[in-house]
């Protein structure tokens, strides 16, 4: 499903390189570390914070991000915040220019935790993500990781919650492993070895990136060994700022990160069109590590120290799964249980059973989607080869029943 895929390319923020440096999030005086609870929806780490005050918003915690990003221009609007200047920023094509505005010394809050006073954040003309329709996930923008980095970062996937510790008081556990990164216009990037294909091993420099809900995404065009494999699935592979990404998905033998390894893991792989774009800003990098291969972890994160550190989670040793239906599907409505299938993989048990683009799911087994969210969905159609889900369809007024039989598409 393409919403699993889902992430964002900042890649050409030239223009507010010359702007205010973000001031960051501060722990109360004398305070050695705090505790943040996060929400960890369809592999995104959301953060509930106040801005300027009033009522809460929830922004995707990014280290991937350079700069915080408002996406719901009408909620600074409404607060009557002055824009300092126009920026145009680069889409997921690298290529299309997009608008977004300079709004100056907005304050955050993370109630009873931490407070920014003072930050520089762009504010978006349009909502170019559509968060919602492609991640069935309601947020109003992006947190970047730079807003935490005056602090040791510590990342608890399993209890959900993200601590800062005072680095003077701060003391690493035996049971971490440390891996060094390069640090490089606000954001983190480890060089790590991965095979492709088994025996053939190659040397990858990959951004570490909460942002991206996926487990692993390569520039395919970057490195002679870095290419997608023979059985890979032509797909859209995400959503990013002003369209589709289109590349293929498929599965590589390794990883390795730091001591650990991480074997037959579903990856995306992206093909740059590098004409006409500046590479300075893909920093030499292979491609990224998202939230669905870091959650296998507690990470721990030392802009300073240029480390990050490792210790396996209760996922360490799961199966990556993938869909394995065929369908891709966005999500409308109010409370986001309107489900449309945008599109319908060629030769793909969707296909087989009759799916086509624009038909409404309306019933997914005995539950009508009405008290699903589209993670329940992703589950459903990622479950055992063999498996056989039958669906109710909407279609031109009428209802329609389906049966897909499950199969591994990759």
């Amino acid at each position: 499903m393409l919403t699993k895929t889902l992430y964002f390319l900042w890649l050409s923020l030239t223009a507010i390189a010359s702007a205010k440096g973000q001031s960051g999030f501060f722990m109360a005086p004398g305070q050695k570390q705090v505790d943040i609870p996060f929400e960890f929806n369809n592999n995104f780490i959301i953060l509930t914070v106040t801005m300027n005050g009033t009522f809460p918003l929830r922004f995707i915690y990014d280290t991937g991000a350079e700069h915080t990003i408002l996406s719901k221009r009408e909620i600074s609007d409404m607060l009557k915040i002055h824009y300092d200047r126009e920026f145009r920023v680069k889409g997921s094509d690298l290529k299309t220019d997009l608008i977004a505005y300079l709004a100056r010394k907005i304050r955050f809050d993370i109630p009873g935790k931490v407070v920014a006073p003072k930050e520089d954040i762009l504010v978006l003309e349009e909502d170019y993500f559509r968060f919602e329709e492609y991640a069935g996930v309601n947020v109003h923008g992006i947190m970047s990781g730079n807003v935490f980095s005056k602090y040791i970062t510590r990342i608890n996937y399993d209890k959900r919650i993200i601590t800062l510790f005072d680095r003077n008081s701060f003391k690493i556990k035996d049971d971490f492993t440390a891996i060094p990164v390069e640090v490089f216009r606000n954001k983190m990037y480890i060089r790590t070895p991965m095979e492709a294909v088994r025996d053939s091993s190659a040397m990858v420099k990959l951004l570490i990136d909460t942002g991206a809900g996926l487990p692993l995404l390569l520039f395919s065009n970057t490195h002679p060994l870095v290419h997608p494999p023979a059985n890979a699935i032509t797909a859209n592979i995400g959503m990013g700022l002003g369209g589709y990404l289109e590349g293929f998905t498929g599965r590589i033998t390794r990883l390795g990160m730091g001591d650990y390894k991480q074997t037959n893991i579903v990856t995306y792989f992206q093909t740059l069109d590098t004409a006409g774009i500046n590479l300075e800003y893909l920093n030499g990098r292979n491609g990224l590590v998202g939230n669905a291969l870091l959650s296998r972890f507690t990470v721990i994160l030392d802009y300073h120290s240029f480390k990050i550190w490792l210790k396996p989670g209760k996922a360490y040793k799961n199966e990556f799964l993938y869909d394995r239906s065929g369908l891709n599907i966005i999500t409308s409505g109010s409370s986001l249980t309107t489900f449309i299938v945008q599109s319908v993989l060629t030769g793909s048990p969707a296909e087989e059973a009759g799916i086509l683009k624009g038909d409404q799911i309306v019933r997914v087994g005995m539950a009508p989607t009405g008290v699903l969210n589209l993670s329940d969905l992703q589950r459903v159609f990622q479950k055992k080869p063999g498996k056989k889900v039958k669906i109710v369809v909407k279609r031109e007024g009428k209802r329609i029943k389906k049966t897909l039989v499950l199969r591994n598409l990759i």
